[in-house]
């Protein structure tokens, strides 16, 4: 029997937690939300308005948080997606920087939330880590001319001689 999520990633929203939950559900399989909480009287924000939303993304647990301007979302920490495909690379890489995302290097992206992702081929790993070191030093100066990550390009920069 599979262990419960233990650890849940709590995501600060300056009031667009539920546009920023309904985007992310959007995109990946297997995603919903599995609970809303509201504010009451006499909190910080209108009685009623959403105060959090709880939500899977692909079976991954997360808490969106309509938390105020106090806080904002910097590249110091991100949201790994290992995608099997190059073409679910492609797909996850576009529909998180459409409308204002932004790409970064090395398949680093921030969406329109201020959100950062890392978004990868499931084959990159096993490339970076290759124990010839020339192999994977390739590979590494191939990723480190990227935005999107190219699965192909890294490919055929670990077969070069």
């Amino acid at each position: 029997m599979p262990r419960p999520q233990t650890i849940t990633t709590y995501l600060w929203f300056n009031g667009k937690a539920e546009e920023a939950v309904q985007f992310y559900t959007s995109i990946f399989p297997n995603s919903h939300v599995t609970r809303v909480a509201r504010w009451g009287e006499g909190g910080p924000a209108p009685a009623g308005s959403i105060m959090t939303i709880a939500f899977e993304l692909d079976g991954q647990g997360f808490i969106a948080l309509n938390g105020g301007p106090e806080f904002a979302f910097t590249p110091a920490i991100s949201l790994l997606v290992t995608c099997r495909t190059q073409g679910e690379v492609d797909d996850r890489w576009r529909q998180l920087t459409a409308d204002g995302g932004q790409p970064g290097p090395c398949g680093w992206l921030t969406d329109k939330f201020g959100v950062s992702w890392q978004v990868v081929p499931a084959g990159l790993v096993e490339l970076m880590n290759d124990p010839d070191p020339k192999a994977a030093g390739r590979v590494g100066r191939a990723l480190m001319g990227m935005q999107k990550i190219d699965l192909s390009v890294l490919q055929q920069a670990h077969r070069a001689a």
